[in-house]
């Protein structure tokens, strides 16, 4: 993170999570009673997005800290918890719904951790779902630097044997999680993707081989692990360059020890196709032979991605034919036509997920 301001909620500004980053982060501090004028001081930027990346909103989450992840019913979910910590993301990817999905655009972490601890003391008590994660809205490890804090997220977790916490992540920012007695409780994640993807789509990110390094080291630390092919993109040249991804996954990870791999084709709302070419000028990615999805998302062609999909489980099933794979949103022809069966065969996707988590990471089963 570059952060060059920070603002702070009044509501909060005595807060001890407040005064720690205050003390860690050199930025100028400053106290607004109106949030709406940090807004407009970003809307005037000629960038608001990048400009967004640098701008810190210390504030409350005034909504619920555990919330379901926003699946479609046109598609098939995971029924994945999200544990809200934060918006935004100080990396920026090309393709990162984020852009369109926040206005405006700005790092907001929130510090009200009190309520966040008595929404997880609840939700470990309900026992409801089994899975949950931080990286759905923000990025898990970027804000380490500013206050780091995922190492007691993840000794919280150790101390209970229903749930497990996944950190998903592009950074290498694991100092923090490596010696913890994780009980492996936390499934460390990575997004991975071709290292042209990478370079030209993902930037500010860690680089395909510190990624692979790190989820290594995590793996030495007994961790389990999980990784992310979200987004696929389709361009030439790129099913060999994914299968080199792939082959190198696993010369540093042991296929026993990853809970699950999840796949996902390149979408997107329309209204991100302008975003993307006016940050991103010499983006390719949104000139492929797209339609529009039920959900109104833009999405490859259906025989393309299947078959883009069969070409991406070859290559995994060829090293590691037993793990666990799923589909990010994705209905039941995809996942016939490119799996061979649907997530019915396994009684519904999150039994799917719950019985892998139950497998790799020691979970009880009431």
């Amino acid at each position: 993170m570059r952060i060059t301001d920070i603002y702070i909620d009044p509501a909060v500004s005595d807060a001890p999570v407040v005064q720690a980053i205050r003390a860690r982060v050199d930025a100028p501090a400053r106290v607004v009673k109106n949030l709406q004028s940090v807004h407009e001081t970003l809307f005037c930027s000629p960038d608001p997005v990048g400009r967004g990346k640098e701008v810190l909103l210390l504030t409350q989450n005034r909504g619920a800290f555990v919330r379901d992840c926003p699946g479609t019913r046109y598609y098939t979910c995971c029924g994945y918890k999200i544990l809200h910590i934060g918006t935004f993301c100080s990396m920026d990817c090309s393709y990162c719904v984020l852009q369109s999905y926040f206005h405006p655009p700005l790092l907001q972490f929130f510090v009200n951790h009190l309520e966040m601890h008595a929404a997880l003391d609840d939700f470990f008590t309900q026992k409801k779902a089994r899975r949950i994660g931080t990286g759905e809205f923000t990025d898990s490890l970027i804000w380490e630097g500013v206050y780091p804090f995922s190492a007691e997220l993840v000794s919280r977790f150790a101390a209970q044997s229903f749930a497990v916490l996944e950190l998903k992540t592009k950074t290498t920012a694991i100092e923090t999680v490596l010696p913890v007695k994780h009980h492996r409780k936390t499934i460390m994640s990575w997004s991975l993707n071709t290292e042209r993807v990478i370079r030209e789509e993902e930037r500010g990110t860690s680089g395909l081989t510190a990624r692979l390094k790190a989820a290594a080291a995590c793996e030495a630390a007994g961790y389990p692990l999980a990784f992310h092919f979200d987004p696929l993109i389709i361009y030439p040249g790129c099913a060999a360059e994914y299968k080199s991804v792939i082959r190198s996954l696993f010369r540093y990870v042991s296929s026993e020890n990853i809970v699950w791999i999840s796949l996902g084709s390149f979408r997107f709302m329309p209204a991100l196709k302008p975003i993307i070419e006016s940050r991103f000028a010499n983006s390719q990615i949104t000139l492929g032979e797209f339609i529009k999805g039920i959900d109104g998302k833009m999405r490859y062609f259906k025989p393309l991605r299947i078959d883009f999909y069969r070409q991406i489980i070859s290559f995994i099933r060829e090293i590691a034919p037993n793990v666990v794979l799923y589909f990010c949103m994705e209905d039941d022809e995809v996942w016939q036509k490119a799996l061979g069966e649907t997530p019915r065969a396994f009684g519904g996707l999150p039994n799917l997920l719950d019985q892998s988590a139950i497998r790799h990471c020691a979970l009880s089963l009431q």
